[in-house]
């Protein structure tokens, strides 16, 4: 087993540090193929062993409960998992790492050529990015041979699992803060890793989000990154230059007008220095931001004192925080997100069989049952608002309804283009505002009725019965 670590045993100083930079854990498309767990490995060998490696399987990608207080999940992470599955391959360095693990010596030689000319070769069926879906929904359907459906496993639940909770609380945080509030990304630094946080950007941009401080994404993605100080700059500066108002003007040499965080000594005294200058004529400026202490009272007091400047707040806030001070009458037109943006309870999907060899199949441990047989949601709309989805097969007619999950990747080629951000981004806004009140709520939310269609209901119990 020490070999899965130490993939170079070796004394010598030159295969020490190799070792050294394989640790290092950067991420390229090349390793894909072993971004996964061992367990999706051994099944394949034992799926080659058997001959079954080759059969056609379907999984879905569903959760089969909400978190918390949510009422909804906004799809998420799509565009990730199929970059994924498109460059899904392994390299002879990938194929040694493992042959060197000692791990798989009983593996029947089919299993390495299997490896050594892997590529995805499925079709991919799901909902876009933007959608808002529910409970025991599928995001997302796999359709391969059983041993690339399989090994994708570990990946698209990383991936969409992720993207979905940051895309939910942006579209939360949205709704609750209104359309006029500017809401800006600043996980970065809680995010759960440096890539990560490329994808929480992201997924808060399609989800409702303004910008994002995050350099990297913000280039990636053609957007202007945003951001004020620290307040070390300030004590930094004040401490050498002789004062906070020093440290204001020296910041806005480099930065005409970019907003100031004036909460670092005493946050009503800085708008007061603030002030002079304006009314001076010295200084114009976009805005200022508070990041600790009472929110509600400092807001209110330096809305009196700079009436047509901009104030932002941050500081751990969330979509219950934002809610409170908007209910108290803060003075608060934007809003920093970071913490509470990108960590919180997950999204806790999983990943299943419903097909193999056009054989429906599902799970019935208790808890834990799943549907069989390939899925589709048709929805139901009403003057605009969601009033229910039919879970159905896929061979079913959307009747009146709208068909949710698409054909995204067919033989493993892309159907269709990447989207842009802002036509995702309006396509949550839609998701958010077809939902019906009591969905939207933050406080106890009512998802509209989910229910099984005739025929998926005869399939479980004709799948019960033959098991």
């Amino acid at each position: 087993m020490g070999a899965l670590v130490d993939l170079l045993n070796t004394n010598s100083t030159h295969a020490t540090l190799e070792r050294q930079e394989n640790l290092m854990l950067n991420l390229t498309s090349a390793e894909y193929g072993l971004l996964t767990d061992l367990y999706q490995l051994t099944m394949t060998a034992c799926y080659v062993g058997e001959e079954l490696d080759q059969q056609q399987a379907s999984f879905e990608l569903f959760t089969r409960r909400l978190p918390q207080d949510f009422g909804y999940l906004i799809a998420m992470g799509l565009e990730q998992a199929l970059d994924y599955l498109e460059h899904f391959h392994f390299g002879s360095e990938q194929i040694k790492a493992l042959q060197d693990t000692g791990i798989f010596a009983h593996a029947p030689e089919q299993f390495w050529a299997l490896l050594a000319n892997a590529s995805f070769t499925g079709d991919v069926w799901a909902v876009p990015e933007g959608t808002a879906v529910f409970a025991n929904e599928p995001l997302l359907r796999i359709e391969a041979p059983l041993w690339q459906a399989q090994i994708a496993e570990t990946y698209v639940l990383n991936t969409l699992n992720y993207q979905t909770l940051i895309a939910t609380r942006a579209a939360r945080l949205r709704d609750v803060a209104g359309p006029e509030a500017t809401l800006f990304e600043f996980g970065t630094r809680r995010a759960f890793s440096p890539q990560a946080s490329l994808w929480a950007a992201r997924s808060a941009l399609a989800s409702g989000l303004d910008a994002t401080s995050n350099v990297l994404a913000a280039v990636k993605l053609g957007r202007e990154p945003v951001g004020t100080m620290a307040h070390s700059l300030v004590m930094a500066l004040a401490a050498t230059e002789g004062s906070e108002a020093e440290a204001f003007t020296a910041f806005h040499r480099y930065f005409p007008s970019a907003p100031l965080l004036i909460d670092t000594y005493d946050t009503i005294a800085a708008a007061h220095q603030i002030a002079a200058k304006l009314q001076a004529g010295e200084m114009h400026l976009s805005g200022v931001r508070i990041d600790s202490g009472d929110l509600l009272s400092l807001s209110q007091q330096v809305r009196k004192i700079l009436p047509d400047i901009p104030i932002f707040a941050s500081g751990d806030l969330d979509e219950y925080k934002i809610a409170e001070l908007k209910a108290a009458g803060a003075c608060i037109d934007g809003y920093g997100l970071g913490t509470q943006l990108v960590t919180g309870s997950p999204v806790n999907g999983v990943y299943k069989l419903v097909e193999i060899n056009g054989i429906p199949v599902m799970k019935e441990a208790s808890g834990k049952t799943t549907y069989p047989g390939r899925k589709q949601i048709f929805r139901r709309y009403e003057n605009g608002l969601v009033q229910g989805d039919r879970l159905g097969l896929i061979t079913e007619s959307p009747q009146d309804q709208h068909s949710l999950l698409q054909l995204v990747m067919k033989q493993g080629q892309r159907t269709q283009f990447s989207e842009p951000l802002d036509a995702i981004a309006e396509r949550t806004a839609r998701s958010i505002t077809s939902l019906p009140a009591q969905t939207r709520q933050i406080q106890q939310p009512t998802s509209p009725p989910i229910e099984p269609s005739a025929e998926l209901v005869a399939l479980t119990q004709k799948t019960r019965k033959r098991w």
